[in-house]
């Protein structure tokens, strides 16, 4: 699957594309989802809960939010590479799911584990897109994407993410 053009994605979303190398797509996947894991493994058990500013997430709420918007985007993938053109999705709200869910209780190794459900999940769905189907698009109602627009976002997204935390919590 090639690099989506820059006419596939929103002009904001610019920033995630420009943390995704140049590479074959699966390998960049695969890659990123065991480094993904290696680094929250990593991470000091008291940094876990670790607000760099009022307001923040901790460390845990952005592995949800990870893994929340992982799951949204790969619905989106899935929309596009199946022809949806035309079902409607809407801006996710980022705060509202993170409002909305507690993971203050739940062991990092819980977190670990459904993100990696969920991008196995992508992974199976990205492995097995034909090149046409990595053209379609999806009708995100701010910004339609490909889906080979998506599944680069979610690598860029990722990298952005782990980005912070180095930056601004450890």
């Amino acid at each position: 699957m090639n690099r989506p053009l820059a006419n596939e994605y929103a002009a904001s979303y610019q920033h995630y594309f420009d943390l995704v190398p140049e590479d074959d797509y699966l390998s960049l996947l695969r890659q990123n989802s065991i480094e993904t894991v290696k680094y929250f493994e990593r991470i000091p058990g008291d940094k876990l809960d670790y607000r760099y500013a009022d307001g923040k997430w901790t460390i845990k709420e952005v592995l949800m939010h990870i893994i929340d918007t992982e799951r949204v985007f790969s619905y989106r993938g899935l929309a596009a590479a199946r022809g949806d053109a035309s079902t409607p999705h809407y801006r996710m709200d980022e705060e509202l799911y993170a409002k909305n869910v507690d993971v203050t209780h739940r062991p990092l190794q819980s977190l670990i584990s459904e993100f990696a459900a969920v991008r196995t999940s992508t992974e199976q769905l990205y492995e097995n897109l034909t090149d046409a189907q990595s053209l379609l698009w999806c009708n995100i109602v701010t910004h339609p994407m490909t889906a080979r627009a998506i599944g680069y976002f979610m690598v860029g997204h990722i990298r952005h993410h782990l980005r912070i935390i180095e930056e601004r919590y450890l």
